[in-house]
């Protein structure tokens, strides 16, 4: 295993790549104590981060946990990043199931919505639109401070996280505050497939942020007093597809290109650059746009329709143990997707470009019902051309707004939902009807909506309904139940599981681009690694337990597919084993357990 290399410059001065109210208040010592709540928080949670050993840090988060108390015991994973990234990667590695729901989803989201009320540490880098022309010389100012250098004085730097917080998870616009998704992006990263933790940078791109009213539960934050990013309302304009975009992202004085360019020209072509909770209106242009040019992806579009994908294959194998070929399985399938958001666009395209689904098998509603156009496509009811590319042609002659109505008449055998502000859509009629339509085969039924106060249906809600006839799987959580004697351990159908592995799989084989069919074949690695226990428990994904296996899996997959393409610029291996040994030989673990 190879270990990292710590982090060159941990106190040195940083003045260009910090929030911009931390900056102006002297730094990130002055901005921690210039209230009472931050000075106490910070000398408390220090006092408390007392482990000097993996087991240690164990048993102290293990023991906030008891409480019931998540966003506490984020804040201790936190401060224990600061005192020894090992210990606390060790400790990520050796409790994952427990430990990544505290750092990422769910408690991530809480963390956002109160980040600025923590305190502040160095991790991240931050550029904002006073930065424009100047973003070189910001990541430069990060790298020196925080980043090793190679033998031949360049920074090591491997993948960036970056995101403008303006569409954190299901929570809406939180700004620079939304700094805590892409560094929990990374420690997933890290945890599931190995990439090494000192090389990579998570970053905010602050392009300004919307009131109170941007937001999902109207949290006070760009008007807070704790705000650390710039208090301006984000500039936007209405794209040709009409929709609201972002200015300052588009043009030749983008904000995005220029970051790119500063990025690629500073760390090499190689580095990986991964967009992250953009908005649906500015994420899907700024994909087509640079996917071709910089190693990019979306993983909101991608990554979210690869482990749909992959969970829609797991439910196919459940349905049909002795399957092999999931695509050909998913062939035979009809789906109807509750929701028109960038989740559920981006698996429709995986579906119908990669898998080979036809699109008559395919539909979407939005909130008008069924997504339709005209045979010229002059008119119908989609909103973007997203949306337009899965329309059906002419006007359905019934009411598709009623989803009842909507299953009788097109009968489904896979309803995906991913709504977000519809929460139990999907009653007992719907549930009732599905059973109805499948005339004795099992339902696919994924509640996809996030958290889970937003969930379209519960697992318990699922079986009970369907009397145990529903393939059950969701965005959230939920806990093992035992319905008619059988257990069930429904499989939260979350990112985590492709990601990881297909970005240390990319930056491995230093791949020029990546296409969708890396997703592809991620998907695919993902439902190949099911086992006989998951069969048995009705899991549509793998446990959890075995995030790190599957992530070799996804990035052996991926770097097969990238030289298959001849994308990949540093081969691994001519066999999949030889691949998978040199990459299982790269993964990078915590160099020590203790102190």
């Amino acid at each position: 295993m190879t270990v990292g290399t710590p982090v060159a410059n941990g106190e040195a001065a940083r003045g260009m790549s910090l929030p911009s109210a931390v900056a102006a208040a002297g730094g990130i010592q002055k901005w921690n104590d210039q209230t009472i709540h931050l000075r106490k928080l910070d000398s408390m949670l220090k006092a408390m981060v007392q482990a000097t050993s993996v087991d240690e840090a164990l048993e102290e988060v293990e023991a906030i946990i008891s409480l019931g108390h998540s966003l506490w015991a984020y804040a201790y994973m936190r401060h224990l990043y600061a005192k020894s990234p090992e210990l606390y990667y060790g400790a990520l590695i050796k409790k994952p199931a427990t430990l990544l729901p505290i750092v990422y989803t769910p408690t991530v989201g809480e963390a956002c919505q109160k980040f600025g009320r923590m305190p502040m540490q160095r991790r991240g880098c931050y550029i904002s639109i006073k930065d424009k022309g100047n973003i070189r010389a910001v990541l430069e100012d990060y790298a020196a401070a925080e980043m090793s250098r190679s033998s031949d004085g360049h920074y090591v730097v491997d993948c960036i996280v970056f995101s403008d917080g303006g569409r954190i998870l299901g929570l809406g616009d939180l700004g620079a505050w939304g700094m805590g998704i892409p560094i929990g992006k990374l420690d997933l990263y890290t945890v599931c497939a190995g990439v090494n933790p000192y090389r990579t940078i998570p970053v905010i791109i602050d392009a300004g942020i919307a009131g109170s009213e941007g937001n999902t539960n109207h949290v006070e934050v760009r008007d807070s007093g704790m705000y650390t990013g710039l208090r301006e309302e984000r500039k936007k304009h209405k794209s040709t597809a009409n929709t609201m975009v972002n200015t300052c992202y588009y043009g030749e004085e983008s904000i995005i290109k220029e970051f790119m360019e500063a990025a690629t020209a500073l760390f090499g072509r190689e580095v990986l650059l991964q967009f992250e909770d953009f908005n649906s209106n500015d994420a899907f242009p700024l994909l087509a746009e640079y996917r071709e040019k910089f190693l990019t992806y979306n993983d909101d579009i991608q990554g979210t329709a690869a482990i749909t994908v992959a969970a829609l294959m797991g439910a196919a194998k459940l349905k049909a143990p002795d399957h092999t070929d999931f695509s050909e399985a998913l062939r035979h399938e009809k789906f109807l997707f509750h929701g028109a958001g960038s989740a559920n666009l981006g698996t429709l395209e995986l579906l119908a470009h990669e898998a080979g689904v036809p699109k008559s098998q395919l539909m979407v509603t939005n909130s008008r019902g069924i997504i339709w156009m005209s045979e010229d496509g002059s008119e119908g009811s989609f909103r973007n051309n997203e949306q337009k590319e899965f329309a059906r042609v002419g006007r359905p002659d019934y009411d598709t707004k009623d989803l009842v109505a909507v299953i009788e008449h097109e009968k489904p055998t896979c309803l995906i939902g991913a709504v977000g502000v519809a929460p139990g859509c999907f009653d007992q009629r719907v549930v009732q009807a599905m059973v109805r339509a499948n005339n004795g085969q099992r339902p696919i039924i994924f509640a996809l909506s996030n958290p889970m106060s937003a969930a379209e249906i519960t697992a318990q809600d699922c079986y009970t309904w369907s009397n145990g006839a529903a393939i059950f799987g969701s965005g959230t959580r939920f806990d093992p139940l035992r319905y008619n004697g059988k257990f069930y351990n429904p499989a939260q159908v979350n990112n985590v599981y492709i990601f990881p592995g297909v970005s240390f799989g990319a930056i491995s084989c230093k791949a020029r681009h990546v296409p969708d069919s890396f997703f592809m074949v991620a998907a695919e690695a993902v439902a190949h690694s099911l086992d006989d226990e998951c069969m048995d428990e009705d899991r549509i994904l793998p446990h959890p337990d075995k995030l790190r296996e599957v992530g070799l899996n996804v990035a052996t997959a991926v770097v097969m597919e990238a030289q298959r393409l001849k994308l990949a610029t540093q081969p691994l291996g001519e066999s999949e084993a030889a691949v998978k040994a040199h990459l299982d030989k790269t993964m990078w673990s915590p160099s020590v357990t203790e102190l």
